[in-house]
């Protein structure tokens, strides 16, 4: 390994609102992966419930893949634009496809992780909020998968590995990286929620919010894109 830690690149995070007005085309697949956010969980909703939520959990799963990799995507173009090269979503688009199949296995195995996280603290519930404090440990550790599968290259479990490694060598980034996008991902829809509620009906509620959710993922892609730029690449 070469170079040493990295310090907090928080000019990142002022850029990303004038990169992500400049390049709209980023929010394509985060809107898309928002919308069937909407249509799954409804479908979920009505072929779970009458045999009391059985199957809920795999809808999530699902969601949360897809997530993950429309997320992927964003990165790629996130990435392209922050190196100073004229990007299109059609270009972010074809890499991501040639590596869709990397990038789909890196956001099931995180997903794996924590829920073998989440379980694991389930089995000793006697030590309180021990659940909650191993699942927010494994997304700390893997915060840095779908940059590595989508832009690094790692396939599948070396993405997961590699997030590892860029984590412990340089946790403080990440921890700011993790701190910035749980509050906007959490914050702004329970903002919305509060602010919003039933005034203007469920369905337009229920757009603002994937709307929100797609804007907060094309933000964050930029220090994603970055950060691991920065962290993982001077680790060699």
């Amino acid at each position: 390994m070469r170079g040493g830690r990295r310090g907090v690149n928080l000019s990142i995070y002022g850029r990303a609102l004038p990169y992500l007005v400049r390049n709209p085309s980023i929010l394509a697949m985060p809107l898309l992966a928002a919308v069937l956010d909407m249509l799954l969980s409804y479908t979920g909703q009505v072929s779970t419930d009458p045999l009391g939520g059985l199957g809920s959990g795999i809808f999530g799963m699902i969601i949360q893949i897809v997530y993950l990799f429309a997320f992927g995507v964003a990165i790629i173009q996130a990435n392209n634009i922050a190196r100073g090269y004229k990007t299109k979503f059609d270009d972010a688009w074809v890499e991501a496809r040639r590596k869709a199949g990397g990038i789909f296995i890196a956001a099931i195995g995180f997903q794996f992780i924590v829920w073998v996280a989440a379980y694991a603290g389930s089995l000793l519930s006697v030590i309180p909020f021990l659940q909650i404090a191993l699942q927010l440990l494994a997304y700390f550790f893997l915060i840095l998968t779908i940059p590595a599968a989508a832009i690094g290259g790692l396939p599948g479990g070396l993405a997961l590995s590699g997030s590892i490694r860029a984590v412990r060598a340089n946790p403080l980034p990440c921890l700011v990286l993790a701190i910035v996008f749980a509050v906007l991902w959490i914050g702004v829809p329970l903002s919305i929620e509060v602010y919003v509620g039933d005034r203007f009906g469920f369905l337009a509620y229920e757009l603002i919010t994937a709307l929100a959710r797609a804007l907060v993922l094309a933000y964050m892609a930029f220090p994603f894109a970055v950060t691991y730029d920065d962290i993982a690449f001077k680790l060699w």
